[in-house]
């Protein structure tokens, strides 16, 4: 068994902590040995906001992980989200002089794509190849093994705050554990959410938590925009505790247990019982006025997200429509606003085909951090040193499962 590949994700959200350990079984299996789930502290939007509380809440996650699995954790793949998050689209050069095409020449080109005026205060996270062009052909997938004279790639490169992400990075070490990468909290998700078909089509996924909403566009199977949002599940619970004068964590159990998305699909007679401020006893709410708040809340965040759809120019190329996850997008009536506001079809996704501790994941809210195993396998696949391999100009080959990995990200 010395050889059984481990593989660690840790999801790092507004709302929760989650570290989940696993074993790579037959292949492309995960079995589920470990996991640690800890409410968020001093994290805001994604973005920490109290070092000494976060670092405090990730060591609980991990150390809940690592009894569970009986395993000590020193390294894993962490997420990333919040709305310093960007990105571009970037296309790299390079000449071949007519041989054949190698890896080597595969990285001079995505080098030469990251070649791109980046801010002193931003770090590349992802340099995700979408296609190349040989001698002009274009739409192809992996040119390894053509020839050619000039070799271009299109690329997609995320960026993050650098302080932010060393905030993240530092938080994580203090645990004794090192990060392997980030990883964007959508692209995490996609893994697990989305199918082959959906990619190839043209697919919106999008990823509503508490503090954050994470969007990717994929087509013709590569992803074509990224983009995160300040907004998410923790502002409908806000608006709730204002509109109907109780305390978050109140707010946020009727807004679970008595929420809707969609006012006219609550019966005019249903109510709810609950503690209000300045009154000694239970009041009656009716559930139409809760829904109300909702529904505002939840067009306005995906009226936002149509805006971002439009301002990407991809609207009209989405015949797949938008696959929802995360926490919020349990959210009664959800999937239906959603379909109404955006003018396209719409399903809720969850992580399925789990086995082992897996009791508590078969939700949407658990969708990134499962998505950060398939990521780590992928690595673990292409390379098992990939994570630790600095960002190389030309160097050595990886073994044949690269290629396969490669369509998907270059670290």
């Amino acid at each position: 068994m010395a050889d059984e590949t481990i593989v660690v994700g840790i999801d790092i959200g507004t709302t929760k902590v989650c570290t989940l350990v696993a074993r790579v079984e037959g292949g492309n299996n995960l079995r589920i040995l470990g996991v640690g789930i800890e409410p968020s502290q001093g994290i805001r939007k994604g973005t920490i906001v109290d070092l000494q509380a976060a670092s405090q809440a990730i060591a609980r996650s991990i150390e809940k992980a690592e009894r569970t699995s009986g395993m000590e954790i020193t390294s894993a793949l962490v997420s990333l989200a919040g709305s310093h998050v960007s990105s571009v689209n970037s296309r790299g050069v390079v000449g071949i002089s007519g041989r054949v095409i190698d890896q080597e020449d595969v990285f001079r080109a995505l080098d030469a794509a990251q070649a791109v005026a980046i801010p002193h205060n931003r770090e590349i996270i992802h340099v995700i190849q979408r296609n190349f062009v040989v001698d002009g052909q274009d739409g192809i997938h992996m040119p390894i093994g053509m020839h050619g004279y000039r070799l271009e790639v299109e690329a997609h490169i995320i960026t993050a705050s650098a302080s932010t992400i060393e905030n993240l990075r530092q938080c994580v070490q203090a645990s004794g554990v090192e990060v392997v990468q980030f990883v964007l909290n959508p692209l995490a998700s996609a893994e697990v959410v989305l199918s082959d078909t959906e990619r190839q089509m043209g697919v919106v996924v999008c990823d509503i938590g508490g503090g954050t909403t994470d969007m990717a566009i994929y087509i013709d199977g590569d992803i074509w925009h990224t983009m995160v949002l300040g907004i998410g599940g923790n502002h409908i619970t806000s608006d709730i505790a204002h509109g109907l004068r109780l305390s978050i964590s109140q707010a946020e159990e009727v807004k679970k247990q008595y929420g809707h998305a969609i006012q006219r699909e609550v019966g005019e007679n249903e109510t709810f019982s609950t503690r209000i401020f300045g009154e000694d006893h239970p009041v009656e709410v009716r559930r139409r006025d809760l829904a109300m708040i909702i529904e505002a809340r939840v067009e306005e965040i995906f009226d936002l997200i149509l805006q971002e759809i439009k301002r990407s120019g991809y609207d009209g190329l989405l015949p797949a429509g938008m696959v929802l996850t995360g926490g919020s997008s349990q959210l009664s009536g959800i999937r239906t606003l959603a379909s109404e506001v955006l003018g396209l079809p719409v399903r809720v996704a969850r992580p399925e085909n789990l086995v082992g501790l897996t009791d508590q994941l078969h939700s949407p809210a658990y969708s990134t951090s499962v998505g950060l195993l398939n990521w780590a396998m992928m690595m673990s696949e292409a390379a098992p040193s990939v994570g630790h391999r600095p960002r190389k100009k030309g160097g050595s080959v990886w073994g044949d499962q690269f290629i396969n990995f490669l369509k998907r990200l270059l670290p």
